[in-house]
C-alpha cells in the first residue's frame, strides 16, 4: 500500500485484509475486492474489534477502494452495530477512503440516510469521521 509507514498484515480474509500500522495505534480494513459478502464482512469487523482491544487501536482506516457494492445490509449492521460497539470502547475516530466512482459513493451517502432515518438514535455524531484519497493522509490526520 502507498505509505511511508510499515504495515503488518494481521489477518487475510477473501474480500478484505486487515493491517495494523506499526508503532501506532491504527487499523486499516482494506478491502481487495468490489463486494465483500455480508457473513465475511461480520468476520473482518468481528475480528477488527478484537485487534481493536488487544491493540489499544485509537484510529480506524476502512479501505474501499476496490470497492463496487456496499451492500445495504451491510451498511446497516456496520453502523447500528459495529460503530456502537466501538463507541463503548471509546474508539471514535474513523477514516475511510473510498473508490472514484461517484455512484459508489451517491450509494453510500443515499444508504446513510436510510439507516438515519431508521435509527434516529445513533450516535454517528459523536464520532470524527472524515474522508481521504490518500492512505498517508489518512494515518496522518
Amino acid at each position: 500500500m502507498e505509505t511511508q509507514d510499515r504495515l503488518d498484515l494481521q489477518e487475510e480474509f477473501k474480500h478484505c485484509d486487515l493491517y495494523l500500522v506499526e508503532n501506532k495505534p491504527i487499523l486499516i480494513i482494506k478491502a481487495t475486492d468490489t463486494y465483500i459478502p455480508i457473513e465475511e464482512f461480520k468476520q473482518v469487523f468481528s475480528k477488527a474489534t478484537e485487534l481493536i482491544r488487544e491493540h489499544q487501536v485509537r484510529k480506524v482506516i476502512f479501505d474501499k477502494r476496490r470497492m463496487k457494492v456496499f451492500h445495504q445490509p451491510s451498511m446497516e449492521w456496520y453502523y447500528k452495530d459495529w460503530k456502537e460497539e466501538l463507541l463503548a470502547l471509546e474508539m471514535k475516530t474513523h477514516r475511510k477512503l473510498l473508490p472514484d466512482d461517484e455512484v459508489f459513493k451517491k450509494s453510500v451517502e443515499l444508504g446513510k440516510l436510510k439507516i438515519n432515518e431508521k435509527y434516529p438514535g445513533l450516535r454517528l455524531s459523536e464520532m470524527d469521521i472524515r474522508y481521504f484519497d490518500d492512505l498517508q493522509e489518512a494515518i496522518d490526520q
